[in-house]
């Protein structure tokens, strides 16, 4: 990762010029991925397997039986956020995503915060990754070896911080190399998390009634006033936002994918339903034969909420068991190194216009990679997850927690800012009124609706583990206090580079880029 890097500058500081502010490529090689291979990513990045082993149990702690209805509900927003996504990046396709796109909507101090949300939910999730990677990992090795010692690795703090390291470095050294590299990647363990998940499915549905705790399926657990409170409904829908978190990624790598403008946004959209059928079937399946109890398999006892697939994969899959384990670890360790593609490129972006740190626009001479900013993302997200593991009495669970409100603000502020950015033409035809206006404007004011209540909640100690900084609930630390964070990060990047901030270097009427084919 020594070669000499080069930047994309049009003028010195790697920005446009003051006169010539407009989207702009960067350096990045197009025309490398097509719709197939962008759809794999975005499953990559959600991590099906990753996702459900460390959510089903948050999920079935706050809305019971209506586990699959939340999933519906949560799923609500994202498509509408997912069709505010494709008409920004069908005017404006760039990797800066959120930055760029609410930068021209609202201006450089509102889109400097949604570049600043979307990194941190990147860098949450990264260090989130990393860790069921490690618990996964050892789990493997227990089983293959057959030495119960082994598994308890994970639970030893400096062993499991030194693995996490490991990892995020294979993961930054497979981004940095690009997109063909990657792509071997994914392909690979994408597939074989999603055959084994199909197994899973398949005995879960052809053993239920041999489990103790079996319940069987009822389609009342689709009916949402089963659930007694909104703060229920809140929590919920943040948690199951977290499980769909991730098919954005399809739209940051549109300046390196054929046809950018259509085939990225297509592809975000088409990933999300996917996923929405691979987590009903699952979860229909994990509760029919696991049951929703507080005991034993049950999905609400507290003892199997961490990882969820490790106490059900025995009694699902017998001998087959280790395959779960291997796709969990495949699945995590996939999503790990597809993650890095959102914080590398929109720290690209930010450092091209001026927004961030001249370095973070250099460009790999030989991968054509964002490979400075892929390096810094992999050293945060280490030291987040070091210092996580050392104050948190629960680690997956807070940082879930904290990752929905992360979402929740950068994905309602690129929503709204859709609706803004297109309102001169919301009242041309139906389909913009619609596209452009009624899906963005739903979706976004659920989604902060959903990030103030969860805000709310979040300041009491008892929400997430009970962990607390002076009486406060550290989910609310994380969440909102990471925002603050960026907020003072802000001014001082006004300080250091003020002509974005002075609107010399991206604009509402800055031309839209045309993406290499």
């Amino acid at each position: 990762m020594t070669e000499t890097t080069r930047t994309s500058a049009k003028s010195p500081g790697n920005a446009p010029a003051s006169g010539d502010a407009g989207v702009s490529a960067k350096g990045l090689k197009g025309g490398q991925l097509g719709l197939l291979a962008v759809v794999v990513l975005g499953i990559s990045t959600i991590a099906p397997a990753y996702t459900l082993t460390s959510a089903l149990g948050p999920t079935v702690n706050e809305a019971g039986l209506q586990l699959p209805v939340i999933f519906l509900i949560g799923f609500i927003p994202m498509i509408l956020v997912s069709l505010a996504y494709r008409e920004l990046n069908a005017d404006s396709p760039d990797s800066g995503t959120t930055f760029t796109w609410v930068t021209k909507a609202f201006g450089p101090w509102v889109g400097w915060m949604g570049g600043w949300g979307l990194l941190a939910a990147n860098i949450i999730v990264l260090s989130n990754l990393a860790g069921v990677a490690v618990d996964f990992f050892y789990l493997f090795l227990s089983q293959v070896t057959g030495s119960p010692d082994l598994a308890d690795l994970a639970g030893n703090k400096a062993v499991n911080v030194m693995t996490c390291f490991v990892f995020v470095a294979l993961a930054v050294w497979v981004s940095y190399r690009g997109m063909h590299t990657t792509k071997v990647v994914q392909y690979s363990l994408v597939g074989f998390q999603l055959v084994v998940l199909g197994l899973f499915v398949g005995m879960a549905f052809a053993n239920w009634s041999t489990s103790e705790t079996a319940i069987p399926f009822s389609w009342e657990w689709f009916d949402v006033t089963k659930i007694e409170t909104f703060g229920q409904i809140a929590a919920g829908i943040s948690l199951s936002i977290f499980v769909y978190w991730g098919w954005d990624v399809c739209l940051t790598v549109n300046e390196e994918t054929a046809n950018g403008k259509r085939t990225s946004g297509l592809a975000g959209t088409l990933t999300a339903v996917i996923v929405l059928g691979i987590y009903l079937v699952v979860s229909i399946a994990t509760m029919m034969f696991a049951g929703v109890g507080d005991t034993g398999n049950g999905l609400n006892n507290a003892d199997i909420h961490e990882n969820i697939f490790t106490a059900l994969a025995s009694p699902i899959m017998g001998p087959f068991a280790i395959l779960m384990s291997l796709a969990v670890l495949s699945s995590s360790a996939a999503s790990l190194q597809s993650t890095f593609m959102s914080p590398s490129r929109s720290l690209l972006a930010m450092g091209h216009y001026g927004a961030m740190p001249q370095p973070f626009s250099r460009i790999s001479r030989k991968f054509a990679t964002p490979g400075y900013a892929t390096i810094a993302a992999g050293i945060v997200s280490a030291g987040f997850y070091a210092v996580m593991h050392v104050v948190s009495e629960n680690v997956l669970n807070d940082t879930i927690l904290a990752l929905g409100l992360m979402i929740c603000f950068y994905y309602g502020l690129t929503a709204l800012a859709c609706a803004w950015y297109f309102r001169h033409s919301v009242f041309s035809s139906v389909r913009h009124f619609v596209l452009r206006l009624l899906c963005p404007v739903l979706g976004g004011v659920g989604l902060f609706v959903v990030f103030l209540q969860t805000a709310a909640d979040s300041w009491a100690p008892e929400f997430g583990s009970g962990s607390e900084v002076f009486g406060v609930g550290l989910v609310f630390i994380l969440g909102i206090g990471i925002l603050a964070l960026g907020a003072v990060f802000m001014l001082v990047m006004a300080k250091v580079r003020p002509g974005f901030f002075r609107g010399e270097t991206l604009r509402r009427d800055t031309p839209a880029l045309v993406v290499p084919e």
